[in-house]
């Protein structure tokens, strides 16, 4: 086939050309600036586009498919000149049922977690040997790209994004994929841009339940009272498998799982880590592989990219990079790593980056986020929030919502890396949650100084 990517540099859609070039498809694509390491990736499979910009010259009745990225307009010269030639437009999830209409697709969804549970099964079955077809929203220690699509593996693994699919197609990525296997980990409100109300936000999840195969298996987190209220409901004729956090405990700095065969350390913690290795693990038994198997798989998995990363570490210092920016995500995360070290100070520096956290009226959901740091750090850019058109933030709203005395709060990036690099860290997990960069962060420089 020929097909043209429009926004090629995207996290998802470069992944997604480097894997249909490697399955020996003809790729060809278009962005108007792209950034590393997509830059870097697609220049070695020969992808990267000669020059920036949008060109409709490169659109022709030739093409067999137009992939469409979020980060094109509407009114994309390329796009437009697809339009008018009638060709067939795929958004990305579009394209991806399309490629998986034959095999069992697994879909993990939730507002928390999916990237990591994907990645936990991934890694279990790529310990195990076994092929399967993938998308996961992160890069994976010994995987080369984060989407591989094949003719003949038999199941394909999709983490399954709640956004929009694409400028001209609103519905939510994990409605197009009607999947046989199912898991829902937990439902926090998020993109307020796009779902107002909580309500509305909670609609799409029902919707994802209701579009699976009938006879289809729904495995959910128990413990989550929306996730249990949605599924529970459901009139849809599926199988229903509920999940909980399992037993276990931490000893010296390392939690471990209680199983049959005895105490499993993992590299992992947190409440909601183990909650996500629960539901892997029903996830890996639908799929053929047995609990004993999994446990031992499982004892290597280190985490996402990321997802509670430790960059550093040393007998006194650990430092932690983790994508949590909504507010549960932020309270789970910043929870896990306090009773992870209980006897160590926590400094938590979260990152205000995204629309819904930027939002004046969003701000309230904040409360009590940050409760477990012994020290609480919150980083905003005045300039990110004049570019999404919000209304200004203020220092003083910041510190209402989070209802935190001690709560510092720094507007330029400068400021804010000198008071990082001035920290006195013996005894010290610093927690950097964020998913931005904090105006420019040296994150190499600051990992290497102490």
């Amino acid at each position: 086939m020929n097909i043209h990517f429009i926004a090629i540099g995207g996290s998802a859609m470069h992944n997604l050309a480097i894997a249909l070039h490697q399955k020996g498809e003809n790729i060809s694509g278009s962005d108007d600036t792209i950034h590393e390491p997509s830059k870097s990736r697609l220049e070695k499979y020969g992808l990267l586009p000669e020059k920036f910009g949008w060109f409709p010259e490169k659109i022709s009745s030739d093409l067999d498919a137009i992939i469409l990225g979020m980060h094109a307009k509407k009114v994309n010269p390329e796009l437009l000149k697809a339009e008018e030639l009638g060709l067939k437009i795929y958004s990305y999830p579009e394209f991806l049922y399309e490629q998986s209409k034959n095999k069992t697709r697994v879909v993990i969804g939730g507002s928390h977690g999916k990237t990591t549970i994907t990645s936990m099964i991934l890694h279990v079955l790529n310990y195990h040997e076994k092929e399967v077809d993938y998308m996961v929203g992160a890069q994976l220690e010994g995987f080369e790209t984060m989407v591989h699509l094949t003719e003949e593996n038999d199941f394909i693994v999709l983490e399954g994004d709640e956004y929009l699919s694409s400028p001209i197609d609103r519905r939510p990525k994990f409605h197009l994929y009607q999947p046989n296997i199912a898991l829902l980990s937990g439902i926090a409100w998020d993109h307020i841009n796009v779902f107002p109300t909580f309500e509305n936000y909670k609609e799409q999840f029902k919707i994802f339940t209701d579009s699976m195969i009938n006879g289809g298996s729904m495995v959910y987190n128990d413990e989550d009272e929306h996730v249990k209220e949605i599924v529970e409901s459901s009139e849809n004729h599926i199988k229903k498998y509920p999940y909980t956090t399992p037993k276990h405990f931490i000893e010296n700095g390392i939690t471990y799982l209680e199983t049959l065969e005895g105490d499993l350390p993992l590299e992992i913690f947190g409440i909601h880590n183990l909650q996500n290795l629960a539901g892997a693990k029903w996830i890996c038994q639908h799929m053929g592989i047995d609990e004993d198997d999994f446990y031992e798989a499982i004892a290597s998995f280190k985490g996402a990219s990321k997802r509670l990363e430790k960059i550093a570490s040393t007998k006194s210092t650990v430092i932690f990079k983790d994508f949590a920016h909504s507010p549960s995500k932020v309270a789970a995360t910043t929870k896990a790593v306090k009773e992870q070290f209980a006897d160590w100070t926590v400094l938590a520096c979260l990152e205000l980056h995204t629309y819904s956290s930027l939002n004046a009226e969003f701000l309230a959901e904040y409360k009590g986020a940050l409760d477990f740091a012994d020290k609480a750090v919150v980083f905003y850019s005045p300039d990110a929030v004049k570019i999404k058109q919000l209304e200004a933030v203020t220092k003083e709203q910041i510190a209402t919502a989070f209802e935190r005395n001690d709560l510092v709060i720094y507007t330029n990036p400068t400021a804010f890396s000198d008071f990082l690099f001035s920290q006195n860290l013996q005894k010290t997990v610093v927690l950097l949650m964020s998913s931005g960069n904090y105006g420019g962060l040296d994150f190499e420089r600051f990992k290497n100084s102490f």
